[in-house]
């Protein structure tokens, strides 16, 4: 093990059959160093699917909140190795780990082939951080949209229930297309793109631009207006770094959680401002730098501070009414102990369909009346889906609770 790694971090491993939610049980799980081979941890599943978070070596802190040492990796690096009756082996390198913070790796596993190769390889991405330096190519904040024939058909800004992800540049035809949900995608690249070690006020800032740059391409359908046959590319040349699979920073996705919705503008346009943003440290843009806005974090700057330094104090956030995929309409109201009526029974009953897969999820009468039994059902649902654990239902815990719902049920 690296004698540098002076701190600690944890990580779960998250085991579902293929990319659906439905939980592997007892699947055998071992990290080791990817330097030594040792093996580091061993741990099965739970009847979620989910290892204890695992104790782990990381680098010392400073080395993620601050630009210093270039040639010295801030995060730890593991390889993952799990396998279950039934199902092929998966090995996973570029595990991230990140001192004092909790990640969290989904292994989606794929059915055993009789007689055939039952084992499969994934490579990770190096955070984009660490990884070679590309600039991005310059764009206009605010995009011309074609005329109403054109290919915009969005009378207002919608969260979607997908983002089709183009893994390339646009013109590489070979690349292949990724449906991924739209909340995870942005995880996935707020992951890809900061450090979950940063002060909270620029991680929401970063998050911020992330919403905004990916729903600009949404609503103006940027790549399709040009012939092509997905919502945006993984080159970080032309948008975001988006990794396959990747490592998710706990701190992040609540987050993510907490903000899917709103996105940054200006007065008299109609659209999410198109914001660029770079590192800051090898690349410059007319964007937000992230370095820059870490620092200015730590200073006590707050998150809307921060992007009205680099896009203008003109700015200002705005939430979609609108989001695809949802089931049902969200009332506004938190249901808490106490709260009684449609809400509450709605929740319940998707709470209950879910826990045909996640029998760690106690049933509960679907009453329409929240009590404690309501409150531990919603308490478990947010420790397994990675969600602040308040026994409350806001609107993003109604989003998660109404996804997973949604894959539970194509899924049967």
């Amino acid at each position: 093990m690296n004698p540098s790694y002076i701190d600690r971090g944890d990580l779960q491993i998250f085991v579902t059959a293929g990319e659906n939610p439905e939980p592997i049980p007892e699947a055998s799980v071992r990290v080791s160093d990817p330097e030594t081979g040792k093996i580091l941890e061993e741990a099965a599943t739970d009847a979620s699917g989910q290892t204890p978070f695992l104790e782990l070596p990381a680098p010392p802190m400073e080395l993620s909140v601050a630009e210093g040492e270039a040639g010295r990796r801030p995060y730890a690096v593991y390889n993952v190795t799990v396998s279950a009756p039934g199902y092929q082996t998966l090995h996973i390198g570029g595990v991230e780990l990140l001192p004092t913070g909790r990640s969290v790796q989904r292994a989606s596993l794929s059915p055993a082939r009789p007689g055939g190769f039952n084992v499969q390889n994934l490579l990770l991405a190096p955070h984009a951080l660490w990884g070679e330096p590309v600039q991005r190519e310059p764009e206009e904040e605010v995009k011309p949209l074609p005329d109403p024939e054109g290919l915009v058909v969005l009378p207002e800004p919608v969260i979607p229930e997908f983002v089709v992800v183009h893994a390339g540049r646009p013109d590489d035809a070979s690349a292949p297309n990724y449906w991924v949900r739209f909340k995870d995608y942005i995880k996935n690249v707020a992951c890809s793109e900061i450090y979950s070690t940063w002060k909270t006020e620029a991680i929401k800032a970063n998050v911020l631009a992330i919403l905004s740059f990916t729903l600009n391409r949404v609503y103006t359908e940027w790549y399709r207006g040009k012939g092509y046959d997905f919502t945006i590319t993984s080159s970080t040349a032309f948008d975001q770094s988006f990794s396959y699979g990747r490592t998710i920073f706990e701190e992040i996705g609540v987050v993510v959680d907490d903000l899917f919705t709103t996105y940054i503008t200006r007065e008299g346009i109609s659209q999410p401002l198109f914001t660029q943003y770079c590192d800051g440290r090898r690349v410059q843009c007319g964007g937000l730098s992230q370095w820059g806005s870490q620092a200015l974090g730590e200073q006590g700057w707050d998150a809307v501070s921060i992007l009205r330094k680099y896009y203008g104090s003109d700015v200002y956030l705005q939430s979609a009414e609108k989001v695809e995929g949802v089931p049902l309409s969200y009332g506004g109201e938190v249901l808490t102990l106490g709260s009684e009526g449609e809400d509450v029974r709605i929740i319940q009953g998707q709470l209950n369909r879910i826990s045909g897969k996640f029998p760690a999820i106690p049933k509960v009468p679907a009453d329409g009346i929240y009590g404690p039994a309501t409150q531990a059902a919603v308490t478990e649902f947010q420790k397994i889906f990675h969600l602040p654990q308040t026994g409350s239902v806001d609107f993003a815990g109604w989003y998660e609770i109404s996804n997973v719902f949604v894959a539970v049920t194509e899924m049967a």
